[in-house]
C-alpha cells in the first residue's frame, strides 16, 4: 500500500513511487501530453498525463513518480501516473476556481460559500484566523490562563437588553448570549486567569462593512491587576502571539494573499480620550469611524505603529462594570485598540468591590442576582478584553468587507447557507 502524501512533501519523495489525493484544479489539454493540477490542502500537485482527464473539481486520486521539474508547482511533478477518480461533480463551480483572482462578487462568494472558499484566495484568511486562534491560545496559556467555555444561552438580558436575540427555553423566555462577560468575571473568582474563543450574538440593526449577528470572540480576563493598563499590557502579548503564530502556521496563506503580518510594537502607543478629541476637533462621547482613521494614521505616522490604544472613555459609554479612573472623573480605566483605522478591542479594569456594584445599580439590582454572587464572596481587582476574531481578519488581509473573512455571516439579511 502506497501512503497518501501531501502537495507540499513531494520534493521531499523525489524519485520514489507516491499516492497525492485531492480535487482536479486544472486540466491543460496540450496535442502530445496533458496536464493535471490536483489542489489538497497544502497546495497543488501538477501530474503529466495522457488520454481523458476527469473535469475540474472531481475528487482524485493520483499514484505516480515524483519527478524533479522546475516549471511545475514547487519544482516537482508526477509523471507515469495511475488514475483513479473517487467522486465526480454534478454541478459546475460558480465560477472557475483555478483562476489567480476572484471572477465573482462577495454576494455570489457568500451563497455558494462551500464550494467558492476551494479557491486558494479565499480559502487563505480562514486558515489566517484559525492561526490567529492558535497563537491567542499559545500566548495566554504562557501567561498562565486557563481556558473556559460558558453558556450561550441564558436566563436575562442583563448586559444591554435592547441588543439581544430572544428564544423559547422549554416554554421559557431566555437569550442568546451577547459577550461571556459576566462569565469570565466571575471565573476570576476561581482560576485568577481565564479566557474564552466562542461565538457572541448582537441583535443590533447595523448593515455595514463591519457589523456582523454573530461573531467569535477571543476574550480574556485576569485578576490582581493594578489598572488597565495591566490589561492592556496582556493583549499586547496575545496579539503578539497571534502575529507570531500567523507567521509560522498561514505562511501559504500569506503568500498566497502577499501579506506581511504587523509588528507588534514592545509598547503599544498610547492616548487618552480627551487627548484624541482635541487632536481631532470633535466633541462627542465616542469615538466615530472617520476619527478612528484619523488617529491610526497619526499612530503609523507619529509611533511607526499600526495599533494605537485610546484609553480613558467617558463613563457614560462604557458598561456599568467599568470601574472609573480615580484621578479623572467622568473618565473611566477603560480603553479600545485601533488597528489599521478601526476599532479592535475593548477592554479594561472592572468593578470588583460588591458595594461598588450596589451603588452603581440602585434599584436594579434583582436581574442581576446570580452575577452579584461573585462579588459578595471576595473577588480581586481584575479586568479584561475582547478581539473580534472576524475584524481582526479581515483587517490583516485587507478585505472591504468583514463578511470576507467570516464563514457563513449572519447579518440582517443573511440566515442562509
Amino acid at each position: 500500500m502506497i501512503s497518501r502524501v501531501l502537495s507540499a512533501e513531494l520534493a521531499e519523495h523525489a524519485g520514489q513511487r507516491v499516492k497525492v489525493a485531492g480535487w482536479v484544479h486544472r486540466r491543460r489539454l496540450l496535442k502530445s501530453v496533458s496536464f493535471l493540477i490536483v489542489r489538497d490542502r497544502t497546495g497543488l500537485t501538477q501530474a503529466v498525463c495522457s488520454g481523458e482527464l476527469p473535469v475540474e473539481e472531481s475528487v482524485v486520486e493520483v499514484t505516480g513518480t515524483v519527478t524533479l521539474n522546475p516549471q511545475a508547482p514547487g519544482g516537482v511533478e508526477l509523471t507515469s501516473p495511475e488514475l483513479a477518480v473517487l467522486a465526480e461533480p454534478a454541478k459546475a463551480p460558480p465560477f472557475d476556481l483555478y483562476r489567480p483572482t476572484v471572477p465573482a462578487a462577495l454576494p455570489t462568494i457568500l451563497d455558494h460559500a462551500p464550494v467558492a472558499l476551494r479557491h486558494p484566495a479565499l480559502r487563505a484568511p480562514f486558515e489566517i484566523a484559525a492561526a490567529s486562534v492558535a497563537g491567542f491560545r499559545s500566548a495566554l496559556d504562557g501567561l498562565g490562563f486557563t481556558e473556559i467555555h460558558t453558556p450561550k444561552i441564558v436566563a436575562s438580558a442583563t448586559e444591554s437588553g435592547a441588543d439581544v436575540f430572544g428564544i423559547d427555553y422549554f416554554g421559557r423566555p431566555a437569550y442568546l448570549a451577547q459577550s461571556p462577560q459576566f462569565y469570565k468575571q466571575a471565573m476570576v473568582g476561581v482560576f485568577e486567569r481565564v479566557y474564552e474563543v466562542g461565538p457572541v450574538f448582537r441583535a443590533e440593526p447595523h448593515d455595514t462593512a463591519r457589523h456582523l449577528a454573530q461573531y467569535t470572540s477571543l476574550d480574556a480576563e485576569l485578576g490582581f491587576v493594578r489598572d488597565h493598563r495591566d490589561v492592556m499590557a496582556v493583549l499586547r502579548e496575545a496579539l503578539a502571539g497571534m502575529t507570531e503564530e500567523v507567521r509560522r502556521r498561514a505562511a501559504p496563506a500569506l503568500t498566497t494573499l502577499g501579506l506581511t503580518p504587523p509588528e507588534v510594537p514592545e509598547e503599544i502607543p498610547s492616548i487618552h480620550f480627551t487627548e484624541a478629541q482635541a487632536m481631532t476637533g470633535e466633541d462627542e462621547p465616542d469615538l466615530s469611524p472617520a476619527q478612528e482613521r484619523w488617529l491610526s494614521e497619526w499612530a503609523r505616522r507619529e509611533h511607526g505603529s499600526e495599533f494605537l490604544f485610546v484609553t480613558g472613555y467617558p463613563m457614560a459609554k462604557r458598561p456599568f462594570y467599568t470601574c472609573p479612573d480615580p484621578g479623572r472623573p467622568g473618565h473611566s480605566n477603560g480603553f479600545d485598540l485601533l488597528f489599521r483605522g478601526l476599532e479592535l478591542v475593548t477592554g479594561g479594569q472592572r468593578l470588583h468591590r460588591y458595594e461598588d456594584y450596589l451603588a452603581v445599580l440602585g434599584e436594579r439590582t434583582e436581574p442581576y442576582e446570580g452575577y452579584l454572587s461573585a462579588f459578595a464572596h471576595g473577588m480581586p481587582p481584575h479586568g479584561g478584553f475582547a478581539i473580534g476574531l472576524e475584524r481582526w481578519t479581515s483587517r490583516l488581509t485587507g478585505a472591504a468587507n468583514v463578511r470576507s473573512a467570516t464563514l457563513f455571516p449572519r447579518d440582517l439579511h443573511r440566515l442562509a447557507p
